[in-house]
């Protein structure tokens, strides 16, 4: 879609998707689709996803590297001036996502942002020694998170603790209290809330009021490109105006988080780990499975945040953008992957269909019954059965 630049206009962003493989087949992601390549995210995110902006956090390593110089030598991608790798309808911002453990806590991730492919190059240069695999996500690195802070930020880049609340890598989830017990808060450029929580569960800690939020997928498969997004208004999708975004200058800005709804998440609620069930909210409150007295739970992101409380009620700042829960189409009963191609092929991509196309136009092409579906959860009609335990939640129709 043609637009244009001397204005500002709205943008979809999704700024947390992993490489399952290089283009030759090595591996990055081992818990990554094979699909998922630098080139395949690429088309995705153009051509059937609509997300005009998107974070690929892997280009640390060197394969991925090699990758993004071949789109660039053959002339299929070329960079951005504002920063940025642009494909079709959608520009990449080059990331990575690292492991922290520090004394007193477990291990966390962080996500980091560099303008282009030479910024994310030296990088690589100062993470090797500290790290055991280069070539792989997520790995964990031989540094302090502060220290690691401070590298990315002279570099010019944007830190980001990924996924904040969740049992498993979540700063705030499994490591800490608070942010500044692990970061300077004056370097933190955002904070991702994760699949399991949404803005509402994030105003209970008033140290969040400060920064922006960002819903992002998290993804390990194409399909699961922009099951959580943000829409951002920009004069253009680059680093330079993702930048301003997140600083809210300019008049750039988040406009609105798309978000998994919570109870959809894998961790939402906590779990008993003997059992392997849900626990009820009296059982979490006590720390204890009523059924087999097992205190060896995963705390749940609900859980873990009333813990973290420091308000009796959620509370948001003047200029924070509306969540917006959101239903993937994959979630849906009876939309599998013939039904998505046909939609996709007749009716645009997912964000126009989960967002912006009338019930009139769905149900014309798809029937009542999936028309119904996608506006009700649309208009925060649509009830859920909330994951747990590593599960992800399902939607109710009983």
């Amino acid at each position: 879609m043609k637009r244009d630049s001397t204005r500002l206009q709205p943008f979809f962003a999704d700024l947390h998707v992993h490489i399952g493989r290089s283009q030759d087949g090595q591996p990055v992601k081992i818990s990554g689709s094979k699909d998922l390549t630098f080139l395949n995210i690429a088309k995705e995110a153009s051509h059937r996803k609509g997300i005009e902006l998107i974070g690929i956090i892997d280009c640390h390593s060197p394969a991925v590297q090699k990758d993004i110089m071949d789109c660039l030598y053959s002339g299929e991608m070329r960079e951005v001036p504002g920063g940025g790798i642009r494909y079709g309808d959608t520009t990449i911002i080059p990331g990575i996502e690292m492991e922290v453990r520090e004394e007193g806590g477990g291990p966390f991730h962080l996500l980091g942002y560099l303008p282009n492919l030479q910024c994310m190059q030296e990088w690589t240069a100062w993470m090797k020694p500290r790290v055991t695999n280069i070539s792989l996500s997520s790995q964990r690195i031989r540094v302090t998170a502060r220290e690691l802070q401070a590298e990315l930020l002279a570099r010019g880049g944007l830190l980001v603790p990924a996924h904040v609340f969740t049992p498993h890598r979540g700063l705030l989830g499994c490591s800490a209290d608070r942010l500044s017990d692990r970061l300077d808060p004056e370097g933190i450029s955002a904070i991702e809330l994760g699949l399991s929580a949404d803005s509402d569960m994030a105003g209970y800690l008033s140290e969040l009021d400060r920064y922006p939020f960002l819903t992002n997928s998290d993804a390990h498969s194409t399909g699961m490109i922009g099951r959580e997004c943000n829409e951002m208004q920009l004069a253009e999708p680059s680093f330079e105006e993702l930048s301003k975004a997140l600083n809210g200058v300019d008049g750039r800005k988040i406009i609105a988080n798309y978000g998994l709804h919570p109870q959809l998440g894998k961790y939402h609620t906590s779990y008993c780990n003997s059992c392997k069930k849900a626990l009820q909210e009296e059982d979490e409150r006590a720390g204890v499975c009523s059924s087999c007295g097992n205190r060896m739970l995963t705390r749940g992101v609900a859980g873990r945040i009333k813990q973290l409380a420091d308000r009796d009620s959620s509370q948001q700042p003047a200029n924070r953008p509306p969540y917006r829960p959101q239903v993937p189409l994959t979630f849906f009963p009876g939309i599998g992957p013939a039904k998505r191609e046909r939609m996709f092929r007749e009716l645009g991509t997912e964000m126009e269909i989960l967002h912006r196309l009338s019930r009139e136009k769905l149900a014309e092409v798809m029937g009542d019954t999936i028309g119904d579906m996608i506006i009700g959860a649309r208009e925060g009609k649509a009830s859920f059965i909330p994951g747990s335990g590593g599960t992800y939640g399902t939607l109710s129709y009983s």
